[in-house]
């Protein structure tokens, strides 16, 4: 699995394999291979005990092979195994008298298991699948992006083996320094589809974990009004607010397209623009799009469980480790893929005092309680900073606040809908000593839109005018909308 095949002698390291086998008969997605246990009985199953049977055999076949030709290039060894494998199918096949679609779904079991992520892998590989949720090795549930949830079967048949799993996952991941065990007892990571894993043991009856998937990884502006996120109005302002070098934090719920509007909003800068990403998961992909050539990508570090001389977790990178040197890297912005502790005061000396055009994100259930949430995460720092500095600091460095909302209807048979419903321009300290903003942007409530429609002018629209924004477009009243968001309630249908 992802590298290394199960029962096989760990010593002996795989390197990811390129798929090549063929895919199985039907609606041609790897997605056709479904684990026992499932619900969709149209599909072929798989008997994971053939398929690990299979995949220790011809790992030892590998191991030998690679005595005997040390210096075999990687294409040449996987298509040694990949023959290897096509022809054990082939010989259990005939002995079991199995249809074509089933000789196919076990290939592809068996390279999941020594190259992927064993029978993790079709979940990861179907385009539908928002959330991979884990409740021990035999409860395994999907979560789609229209909201539905669908138990399938078993990822691994003990704790110990999905643990393996956890851990196999981790080293092929680039993450050597961190793993998963009662020591250990949580992990966090990106899967190299982008995936972001988090998983917990020993501090219950299982093991835990979830798989987040980015289904929009490369989305740009326009396609999120393609997707009813934003209109051409708000796409052509944020557009400008990041050529113009403004300051922008977006903000909103779990789950709601943090993430994704920022990587969209990142796709505007310029190709030879030079930036720092920093995050403790790489979710933005920045350096390796092919779009952007100047990226510092910088990934925070866990601890490897020790502590040295002066208490601290030994090994440990965190954000705000990693944000002083990341101003000294000639850079032209920073972007923080998600601010949720102390290195939120060293992002706002950098918004104070450097060159404009960073952004971030953070976690706020509503856009009122945004700025209280920075001065949450002020008041965590070593210093415990006041939240009056906070206010201040945010102020002063912050030009617009985003806010990212969603809603949900599937209890009620409807849809998930994701959307900008708010933007929010700083215009500095108010009377209660707090930000004081203007709504730029805000839901058209008086015509049943929950999305952002423009309501006026920002201060800084010459700024916006001198990269090519047309400011005629925020006297649309109901901005571009063809209708308002069509919701089971409170719509106005």
């Amino acid at each position: 699995m992802l590298g290394r095949p199960l029962h096989a002698d760990p010593s002996v390291p795989l390197p990811p394999a390129r798929p090549r086998l063929p895919r199985p008969t039907g609606s041609g997605s790897a997605t056709d291979v479904q684990p026992l246990g499932t619900d969709q009985t149209h599909q072929a199953t798989v008997d994971y005990s053939v398929a690990r049977a299979i995949a220790s055999d011809v790992a030892k076949k590998r191991e030998r092979l690679l005595k005997e030709s040390p210096h075999l290039d990687q294409a040449s060894e996987e298509q040694r195994c990949l023959s290897w494998i096509v022809a054990a199918v082939a010989e259990w096949s005939h002995a079991k008298a199995m249809a074509p679609q089933q000789d196919a779904a076990m290939q592809r079991a068996v390279h999941d298991l020594l190259f992927r992520a064993g029978r993790l892998q079709p979940y990861l590989d179907n385009p539908r699948v928002e959330d991979i949720i884990i409740q021990g090795h035999e409860e395994v549930w999907l979560d789609y992006g229209d909201g539905q949830r669908q138990m399938v079967g078993p990822i691994a048949d003990t704790e110990d083996e999905l643990l393996e799993l956890l851990r196999e996952l981790a080293r092929s991941s680039g993450h050597s320094e961190r793993t998963i065990s009662t020591a250990n007892p949580t992990l966090a990571l990106s899967l190299p589809d982008g995936s972001r894993l988090q998983a917990i043991t020993g501090l219950g009856p299982k093991t835990y974990a979830v798989i987040r998937r980015h289904r929009v990884s490369h989305a740009g502006l326009d396609d999120l009004v393609e997707m009813g996120t934003i209109d051409p109005v708000l796409r052509d302002f944020l557009r400008a607010c990041v050529r113009a070098e403004k300051n922008v934090m977006i903000a909103g719920k779990q789950k709601a397209g943090k993430t994704t509007l920022l990587r969209a909003m990142l796709r505007e800068f310029d190709p030879e623009c030079r930036f720092a990403t920093i995050q403790t998961e790489d979710e933005l992909f920045c350096h390796g799009n092919g779009y952007h050539r100047q990226v510092v990508s910088l990934v925070g570090r866990e601890s490897n469980g020790e502590r040295d001389v002066a208490g601290r977790s030994a090994g440990e990178v965190t954000l705000l480790d990693l944000m002083h040197p990341a101003l000294r890297m000639s850079l032209e912005r920073i972007v923080v893929g998600e601010v949720r502790g102390p290195e939120v005061v060293a992002m706002m000396q950098a918004l104070t005092n450097g060159s404009g055009g960073n952004l971030c994100t953070i976690h706020a259930r509503s856009q009122d309680i945004v700025f209280d949430r920075i001065a949450e995460l002020y008041a965590l720092t070593q210093g415990n900073l006041s939240e009056q500095l906070a206010y201040r600091q945010t102020a002063n460095g912050l030009d617009f606040v985003v806010y990212v909302d969603m809603t949900d209807e599937t209890r009620i048979g409807g849809q998930r809908h994701r959307y900008v419903s708010h933007v929010l321009e700083l215009a500095g300290i108010g009377e209660s000593g707090r930000p004081a903003t203007n709504q730029i942007f805000s839901p058209g409530r008086e015509f049943g839109e929950l999305r952002a429609v423009p309501r006026m002018d920002p201060a800084c629209i010459d700024d916006l005018r001198r990269v090519g924004f047309d400011s005629a477009l925020l006297q649309q009243g109901a901005g571009a909308w063809a209708a308002p968001l069509q919701l089971k309630v409170g719509s106005l249908r």
